[in-house]
């Protein structure tokens, strides 16, 4: 095990829950055979070259698979009365180990939990396990959309509102955790009580729950906020110098219907991607989601900076493939097709345009993936060879001084507001069993604690 797991726990108390759960929910939710433990004790941490060298972080004892809702509050009443810890997962689509069960014990697979139980006039109500891209297709079949959803969009909407951040919609509509009550309009929780029920909290209250891996509680069913359905088409266009393409990011965010996503990558980027005859081998590439009107006028911006429109796509298939080559994906296929080299830091600001160059020698050899985030601000991910830890966080000083906006994405722990997290956890997980190692206290003195 990697030196951050935590003791796994005694298996007399596993044999009992797996027992109970078999009598609750049935022989076929539950399981103990080491395939199943396998799959769900992993997620995308092979992305991350400093947590790869700390794996296997956990492994799983037991997992259950529930079906809905009350099925998730019925597993965790059950987990906490033997005293065993719970982590939640969906697809495990997440990169950094958040799902990963550092302490063994039960894994909650959502996956099952996958009804959409209604849509409304600007919203959606839906399991946990539901993917996203099953919830944007049932509003769509009301002509609505959401607001936004991950890159991954087989990704689980509980998942998402539990460990994403942003993503295809948040040029817009920002990141998930700044719109209060605008996003996730509700959320039926399971605190970590023998008697579990769901606890349906609106708004605000909601807020508390949110990127926070289910550490104060796990998010059994969403609501999310619905608008007005968009025809959307996916966009190529392809560029000699990636200059070119990088300084259209944010005239293409401020086109009106905003788009949807705004993505550019350099030649060797962009050649790590699947093969598509819109990636011309030796260009940058910039890829944008916009709605059918803005065409002519992306068209225009295109041609004036000297770059070449390779297709335009219409339809939610063609947009959903392109939302799967943006935010982390270029980084996983960069890596792919460069085993064991590269590492990545996610980074924004406007200096990501007008700095480039500067951007590009904070580390040797390094080259950006560019994202246009809430507002159109520049943001991405900034790729270069791995040579260690140290040579990563030394870069960062250098980002502070040329005005990058930085976050290390190298670690696991609840970094959204965790003051606030520990807080509400003493009262709804009072014994730690809510996805133990994932909420560190801050300390005063030191910075952070487990």
């Amino acid at each position: 095990m990697g030196t951050d797991t935590l003791p796994a726990v005694d298996l007399d108390r596993i044999t009992a829950l797996a027992a109970e759960l078999r009598e609750l929910l049935g022989e076929a939710a539950v399981s103990d055979e080491d395939a199943a433990l396998e799959r769900v004790s992993v997620d995308g941490s092979t992305l991350s070259p400093v947590i790869m060298q700390k794996l296997p972080l956990g492994r799983a004892q037991l997992v259950v698979y529930p079906t809905d809702a009350e099925g998730i509050a019925v597993a965790v009443g059950a987990a906490v009365r033997h005293g065993v810890p719970i982590t939640p997962r969906g697809k495990g689509t997440g990169n950094y180990g958040q799902a990963i069960p550092m302490a063994g014990g039960l894994v909650i697979d959502t996956s099952k939990a996958r009804s959409i139980v209604e849509v409304g006039d600007g919203y959606l109500i839906a399991d946990a396990g539901a993917p996203m891209i099953q919830i944007e297709q049932a509003a769509n079949r009301t002509g609505q959309q959401v607001l936004m959803f991950p890159s991954t969009v087989q990704s689980t909407v509980g998942g998402f509102v539990s460990g994403g951040s942003g993503g295809t919609g948040s040029i817009k509509h920002g990141m998930l955790t700044s719109i209060v009550g605008g996003y996730v309009r509700s959320l039926d929780v399971v605190h970590a009580e023998p008697d579990a029920r769901l606890i349906h909290l609106e708004a605000e209250q909601a807020h508390n729950y949110l990127h926070n891996y289910g550490v104060t509680g796990i998010i059994a069913r969403v609501e999310v906020a619905l608008e007005p359905q968009q025809p959307w088409s996916a966009f190529y266009a392809s560029f000699d110098d990636f200059h070119d393409a990088f300084e259209l990011i944010r005239p293409m965010a401020a086109l009106e219907p905003t788009p949807r996503l705004v993505s550019a990558d350099l030649p060797t980027l962009a050649d790590a991607l699947p093969n598509d005859e819109a990636l011309p081998a030796g260009k940058a590439s910039l890829r944008v989601i916009l709605d059918e009107s803005t065409i002519e006028a992306a068209t225009r911006l295109v041609e004036q900076a000297g770059g070449t429109v390779e297709a335009v796509r219409p339809g939610l298939q063609n947009t959903m493939k392109l939302s799967m080559v943006s935010y982390n994906h270029p980084i996983e296929w960069l890596q792919k097709a460069y085993p064991g080299v590269y590492f990545h830091v996610e980074v924004g600001g406007d200096a990501l345009v007008d700095r480039i160059d500067e951007v590009h020698e904070i580390y040797p050899g390094a080259m950006l993936h560019l994202e246009a985030m809430a507002q159109g601000t520049p943001g991405g991910m900034l790729a270069a060879p791995y040579t260690g830890e140290a040579d990563l966080l030394a870069g960062f000083d250098r980002m502070r001084a040329i005005d990058v906006g930085f976050h290390n994405p190298h670690q696991w722990f609840v970094d959204y507001e965790p003051e606030r997290s520990v807080e509400l956890a003493k009262s709804t997980d009072p014994q730690g069993l809510l996805n133990p190692g994932k909420l560190v206290e801050p300390d005063v003195d030191t910075g952070r604690k487990r």
